[in-house]
């Protein structure tokens, strides 16, 4: 009987533990929820799960550096409303043994990540340089009603062949504040820039089809300060950035693309548009090396094409 006794109280313990750790998983920074930090309830989830494993964040500002590594595989974190759900950290380049992609405050390294209703800021200032607020390493990521928030290198898409995908998100910034080498869609998001300088600085490898695509998005702007905005500028010199359908402010410059001081950029990279609309919409007046997309080459710009990859994959 004792024995029967324990092996059902180490059954009933297993089952307890399962559960615990595959959600939802509550978080609440005034502690009415199962974790106080989003890093707690990361690090209580199951590795290699296959099925989506739900981290709930309740409304609340959560000051912490947070990283989802390689083996949390299918973490869906959901709040309620992105402008009351924040994850929010200060790192810049510049500070001891902090770089640029290390200065994060949220750092996806697993596959099969999902963020909804949240905002990731990087609260560092202004004029701190470097400081990103979402790196994302891992591949067949998606971001919904989401919002980046920072200033130099907001969101960095980090990794050559990985595929991201931003679906009516709010992102903002100064400088390259998206920037990297995974290919990334931009589906019907607000792009806002706070300054003179630059939307994208894509690193495209080469071979690589895709690199970032912006779908009916809208690029906005801080109008007392930035009223000169090039839509990018080459990080690496293969680098692709196309926009479809993007309504265009008056902020964006009539030539459209930068080459980064290099004219060598100019014959590799792939830069271009179709149907921008907009006081920014300017196709006459771009640079002699963009693109502007016939309506068959526009044809190519599906998410099934885009993320093919070697194992399929399309967003649902």
């Amino acid at each position: 009987m004792k024995k029967l006794f324990l092996l059902a109280s180490l059954s009933f313990a297993a089952l307890a533990t399962h559960a615990q750790a595959t959600g939802p998983l509550v978080v609440a920074a005034d502690g009415s929820g199962q974790f106080r930090t989003v890093q707690a309830a990361i690090d209580a989830a199951p590795n290699q799960a296959d099925k989506p494993v739900i981290i709930q964040l309740k409304p609340g500002t959560y000051h912490e550096k947070v990283t989802v590594p390689t083996l949390k595989t299918h973490l869906v974190l959901r709040g309620t409303d992105a402008a009351q759900t924040r994850i929010t950290y200060s790192d810049h380049v510049g500070m001891p043994g902090i770089t640029t992609p290390s200065s994060f405050s949220v750092l996806v390294q697993a596959n099969d990540f999902t963020a909804e209703n949240v905002t990731f800021e990087n609260a560092a200032g202004y004029t701190a340089g470097q400081a990103v607020a979402l790196n994302v390493e891992g591949d067949r990521a998606i971001f919904r009603h989401c919002r980046m928030i920072g200033n130099q290198d907001v969101l960095l898409l980090a990794t050559g062949g990985s595929r991201q995908y931003y679906q009516d998100c709010y992102i903002e910034g100064t400088t390259d504040f998206i920037f990297g080498a995974s290919t990334g869609v931009f589906n019907h998001c607000v792009i806002k820039s706070k300054k003179n300088s630059f939307v994208t600085a894509a690193s495209t490898p080469p071979g690589q089809a895709y690199g970032f695509v912006f779908m009916d998005c809208k690029l906005t702007a801080d109008t007392t300060l930035a009223k000169k905005v090039y839509l990018g500028r080459p990080w690496r010199p293969q680098a692709q950035v196309v926009y479809l359908r993007c309504e265009l402010g008056s902020h964006i410059v009539p030539a459209g693309w930068d080459n980064w001081k290099n004219a060598e950029n100019e014959k590799i990279a792939y830069y271009a548009e179709y149907k921008s609309t907009g006081p920014g919409a300017n196709p006459t007046a771009r640079v002699p090396w963009s693109h502007q997309l016939t309506a068959k080459e526009a044809k190519k710009y599906t998410l099934k094409q885009i993320f093919a990859g070697k194992e399929a994959w399309e967003p649902k």
